[in-house]
């Protein structure tokens, strides 16, 4: 998806630098191309400063590997933190605190080997027993994370968290094991092909035991309250306010690593960092539909896929939407291609189905959204139907309804074109919006106390399954009271099921049983754009998990 364009000159360059890396006889630490033909030009470090300015939207939700379940977090964590391999500019595996990994025949057991010169920021060893003790935790009923059901390739993982199950809260029986201190044996359920991708997200990432236990209550609370082993360190954290990074000179890979420092200041209207980036205070800057005409020409602008698909959490505790003609209704009654159009105007596409497009394939090339097609259309005629029936059904004649929304400009405005659209096309709807900050907004998610919510989901490895087990019953992502037992037993077919192409098959089918049910309404498919300064080089964007790492990142040309 993200090829770059490579002149004669750059060609001979990499070729150059890849022999020599050959001869260093090193397989990690390669400085990788940004994407846009900058190479390695980074292999040495311009003379001017490395300081990035940076805005985001939300404050950081948490810093504790086992316990963070949103974007915000795990875009910080890929860059103070690091697993056993990372992502590299292609989305593929590299090196990370293991040198290496063998794989045995039956695609089973990986035996990871840990890089020696991979520290702490207190300067003390990466062991394999970090990473034993941080999985351990993240499924140990005492401090479950929402996430633990994504270590579900790893053999006992679903047990172990599933109550009832003769091997629930074992997590001694957890297929991971220190062999010595630079070997990790991990055994797996099943062959998954994306688990090497899948060591680089946040839950896999590992934990000193000892200093974690020392920080009690407090761990992880302050940017003090950590140790790191990425890129960079979390110096600062301003809550609410933004954070800053500084580069760890303890990073096995450090001298790959060109910035000092990076400054992250929190910004919830776009206006405000389009004029912070106008006046120089930051070097990129996202947009929404009204700067995107304005800055169309400005070469600055770029723009990029993803993806992120976003949609309407449909939550069945609500008597009005337990019912699926209701649910159907609703999805029919608004215009996602006007809003993504008009509102949005940003690359987003609408989106009649969950697994997105561009993302993940059959093992014979065939895009898996190609071969499900879309489920549904925009069809006020169709929904107003369905509503009546849907009322008479549950003997109401009208139903009233709260959006729980994200609190920022762009996502407010939809808030509100929604609303619109199903007050108009759904005769007896009534919509009222509750705009909540982000961390406030998905603890409410969590505990189900809302109707309706604007969410969205970003893939954490490359296959469909990082979208469909979401919606298992009483699944942690599931926070919506959905529940089939069709459903839940292709999911679990499907993590055991050794042949692919009955594997692939049964995600397949999945999905056509979420929509025939219509559990959530997609909205669109996520679009990126926004400004960033021609002297900021080495750009690496991913496809899923964290959605930028800045360990190849640069400023070249700022003083020109």
């Amino acid at each position: 998806m993200k090829k770059s364009k490579w002149s004669l000159l750059l060609t001979l360059v990499l070729v150059l630098s890849m022999f020599l890396a050959a001869c260093s006889g090193k397989d990690g630490g390669k400085t990788k191309d940004n994407g846009n033909g900058d190479g390695d030009k980074a292999a040495a470090k311009p003379s001017e400063p490395q300081v990035l300015n940076l805005t985001d939207g939300s404050e950081i939700p948490s810093m504790d590997s086992s316990q963070a379940t949103d974007q915000v977090s795990f875009e910080v964590m890929n860059n103070v933190m690091e697993g056993l391999y990372r992502l590299d500019k292609d989305n593929q595996p590299t090196p990370g605190v293991a040198e290496k990994y063998d794989l045995s025949d039956d695609g089973l057991v990986y035996t990871f080997h840990l890089n020696p010169n991979a520290k702490w920021s207190d300067g003390s060893q990466v062991t394999a027993k970090d990473f034993v003790y941080s999985w351990r935790k993240a499924l140990d009923p005492k401090t479950l994370s929402e996430y633990a059901y994504i270590m579900g390739p790893v053999k006992n993982a679903n047990a172990i968290q599933t109550d009832g199950d003769p091997l629930y809260g074992k997590v001694d029986q957890l297929g991971v094991e220190a062999v010595d201190d630079a070997t990790l044996k991990v055994t797996l359920e099943a062959p998954a092909p994306y688990f090497l991708g899948l060591t680089g997200f946040a839950t896999f990432y590992p934990q000193k035991e000892e200093y974690v236990k020392s920080q009690g209550d407090k761990y992880a609370l302050e940017a003090s309250n950590l140790l790191y082993n990425g890129p960079f360190v979390l110096s600062d954290w301003k809550h609410n306010e933004g954070w800053q990074f500084k580069k760890n000179d303890k990073y096995w890979d450090a001298k790959t690593v060109k910035l000092d420092e990076i400054n992250v200041k929190i910004v919830k209207d776009v206006a405000t960092g389009v004029n912070l980036y106008e006046t120089g205070a930051v070097d990129t800057t996202g947009l929404n539909a009204e700067f995107v005409d304005q800055y169309k020409d400005n070469p600055d602008m770029y723009k990029r896929g993803d993806a992120a698909v976003y949609f309407l959490r449909l939550n069945e505790k609500n008597p009005a939407l337990k019912n699926v003609k209701i649910r159907k209704a609703l999805d029919m009654a608004y215009d996602k291609k006007s809003m993504n159009d008009v509102i949005n105007n940003n690359g987003s596409t609408e989106a009649y189905y969950l697994v997105p497009k561009d993302f993940t394939f059959s093992k014979d090339g065939e895009d898996f959204r190609k071969t499900n097609g879309n489920f549904g259309k925009f069809d006020p005629e169709g929904a107003k139907k369905l509503f009546e029936e849907g009322l008479k059904e549950i003997g109401k004649k009208e139903v009233s309804l709260e959006l729980l929304n994200y609190d920022s400009e762009s996502s407010k405005k939809i808030g509100e074109f929604i609303k619109n659209q199903l007050e108009k096309n759904l005769p007896g709807m009534k919509v009222s919006i509750k705009a909540q900050p982000f961390a406030q907004k998905l603890d409410l998610e969590s505990a189900g106390d809302y109707d309706f919510s604007f969410a969205g989901w970003g893939p954490d490895y490359q296959d469909p399954m990082t979208f469909l087990d979401m919606f298992v019953t009483k699944g942690s992502h599931n926070q919506m009271e959905y529940s089939n037992p069709k459903y839940d037993q292709l999911i679990n077919d499907a993590k055991k099921e050794a042949d692919q192409d009955k594997r692939w098959k049964m995600m397949l089918d999945a999905e056509k049983v979420l929509f025939e049910d219509q559990a959530i309404s997609p909205m669109y498919q996520k679009g990126v754009v926004g400004l960033r300064k021609p002297y900021v080089k080495g750009v690496v964007n991913h496809l899923f998990g964290a959605d930028t790492s800045y360990k190849w990142i640069y400023i070249d040309g700022k003083q020109k």
